[in-house]
């Protein structure tokens, strides 16, 4: 089994949008994606369930060679992060809405944050905001049907304009000058609700953080040694593809998707039956 690799996970193809930032980070690392779209969206699951998918999934990935892995879906952050750091040994890198960030660039002091239900009503969740309470007014946007939108490839489309329309503008109304894209498919919808809300917004996302961050473990904890960023020699596998993508759901469909979203062809291949 090849060795040395980040795994990353999402509900769907949303992750590739940390993905994306990752392999910038980290250029020469060996990356494996998996995208649960079988079971998207995450944001109307109970918490149990998407536990469960979590586990899952980081096992398949640590099975492949991963020994760092990143939730790249807040969602599932705030559902598994602690029993996956409970369960396994490897850094566990999770996902959260970037209040911190869009406090500090706000200046009409209302931040609007847009995310799934799932996580705005998370425990995780109410404990961020609470730990910024008083310094600004932060007003929350769920938006059913973002994530499916992505999904399906339609990122200008009349209905995923209309949903965006819809959800950006109680948030400008109440003053807002600063946009949380608090879930990771929606960076790819950024183009569109930069047009919806014009220039003068700041959409903030945490893909860069995220990745930077990941460095830093690996760095601490897995021995990626500085002066060498990003090579390290366990990864360097020339025979093997410098990114491996897996869904639970339909191949094709997902193969077509996540070419469009990465920016270049690949194949998805089909996760194990044990895993979906």
């Amino acid at each position: 089994m090849t060795t040395g690799a980040i795994g990353v996970f999402d509900s769907g193809v949303g992750g590739l949008s940390v993905l994306h930032h990752i392999r910038q980070t980290l250029p020469n690392e060996r990356l494996i994606y998996a995208a649960d779209s079988a079971h998207v969206p995450y944001g109307d699951k109970s918490a149990h369930y998407i536990e469960q998918r979590a586990l899952a999934l980081t096992r398949f990935l640590i099975e492949q060679g991963a020994d760092a892995i990143v939730i790249a879906c807040n969602t599932a952050t705030a559902a598994a992060a602690a029993t996956l750091r409970r369960d396994f040994k490897c850094p566990i890198i999770g996902m959260e809405p970037a209040v911190k960030p869009a406090v500090a660039a706000t200046k009409s002091g209302v931040v609007g944050v847009l995310a799934t239900i799932g996580t705005l009503e998370s425990a995780r969740f109410a404990a961020l905001l609470g730990r910024y309470a008083g310094e600004v007014s932060i007003v929350t946007q769920g938006c059913p049907g973002l994530v499916e939108q992505v999904e399906s490839g339609d990122l200008h489309g009349i209905r995923t304009r209309e949903l965006v329309e819809r959800y950006t503008a109680p948030l400008l109304a109440r003053g807002a000058d600063t946009l949380i894209l608090g879930c990771t498919h929606y960076p790819f919808l950024s183009p569109l609700i930069r047009d919806v809300v014009g220039d003068h917004i700041t959409l903030i996302d945490t893909g860069e953080a995220v990745a930077r961050h990941l460095q830093r473990r690996l760095i601490s904890e897995v021995g990626l040694k500085p002066d060498l960023l990003p090579d390290r020699p366990i990864c360097r596998v020339k025979t093997r593809p410098t990114e491996l993508f897996f869904t639970s759901g339909d191949e094709l469909q997902a193969t077509h998707i996540m070419s469009m979203l990465w920016g270049s062809t690949i194949e998805a291949n089909p996760l194990p039956i044990d895993f979906t």
